[in-house]
């Protein structure tokens, strides 16, 4: 891979906060993430954030096609310049912001689920998470970095102060398993923290389903609204039309004790919770 240093030294171009970009610089990093895929001849990519290509030009060199989505002009600019350069002609650049792309349409008329692979922006990490579980009927696997702390959130279980609303829905919908840690002096700039490389599977088939994923959503994201606060009083902030009374009944139909926190409880049993809230609004 051509450095970091070079391509953006030959646009005048330096990174840019507003786009958290931290460029990876060390090859043998990026070819660990791209071995981690395993991918083959026939695989369809989705790249988020593709960068200067590091990851981009490994991967494309591997399999059928690569969805390379650069939201930065001038960055994609010099990516489309690198890639001619080194004779990649199976990559689609798209110049777009990766919460607005519609992963499902393009996996539909390219015929074949998505391997996704990225470095992702710290400032929208989360937000890209909650994308990809949405579009998980076009997914088959990940392989993505973050910034430490967002990638402890996604791999933690109950009783953690990390575990929460992200860890929840993705582990319901997803085997996450933490693949390695990335030190900051193989990013340019130098972020202040470690990178890890998380791999995700989401699941073809779910053992315990949520009777309603929004309601799920719901549920998760009042329980931890006030970490603080116990079960019965986080649920309160449900915009759900029933009364006091009923939410107890719930928790108590669910197996679930009242003065519970958030963090206590398992994916599993927010299921429950959530079914038992399905059963008393329909």
């Amino acid at each position: 891979m051509t450095s970091p240093r070079t391509l953006l030294a030959s646009r005048d171009l330096h990174p840019k906060k507003q786009y958290g970009q931290n460029f990876l610089m060390d090859p043998s990093t990026a070819r660990m993430i791209v071995d981690r895929a395993k991918l083959s001849s026939d695989d369809l990519v989705l790249e988020i954030g593709a960068g200067l290509g590091a990851l981009t030009i490994p991967a494309a060199r591997q399999v059928r096609r690569v969805v390379a989505v650069e939201k930065d002009p001038q960055i994609a600019g010099v990516l489309e310049t690198e890639l001619a350069a080194q004779a990649v002609g199976n990559v689609m650049l798209l110049n777009q912001d990766i919460l607005l792309l519609d992963i499902q349409a393009i996996s539909a008329k390219e015929g074949q689920k998505f391997i996704v692979l990225g470095n992702l922006p710290y400032n929208i990490s989360s937000q890209i998470i909650i994308a990809l579980i949405h579009a998980r009927q076009s997914i088959d696997r990940a392989v993505l970095m973050f910034q430490k702390e967002v990638a402890q959130r996604l791999a933690v279980g109950p009783g953690s102060k990390d575990y929460g609303r992200l860890s929840v829905m993705l582990q319901y919908c997803a085997d996450v398993k933490k693949v390695a840690t990335v030190g900051p002096h193989l990013f340019l700039p130098r972020p202040k923290v470690a990178s890890e490389v998380i791999e995700i599977c989401f699941k073809n088939f779910i053992e315990e389903p949520a009777a309603d994923e929004k309601l799920l959503s719901a549920v998760v994201k009042a329980a931890f609204s006030t970490r603080r606060k116990t079960l019965k009083n986080a649920l309160m902030n449900m915009e759900v039309n029933i009364d006091g009374d009923t939410f107890i009944r719930v928790l108590d139909e669910a197996g679930i004790d009242p003065s519970r926190r958030a963090e206590t409880l398992s994916v599993s049993e927010f299921v429950t919770l959530s079914n038992s809230f399905y059963k008393a609004i329909t």
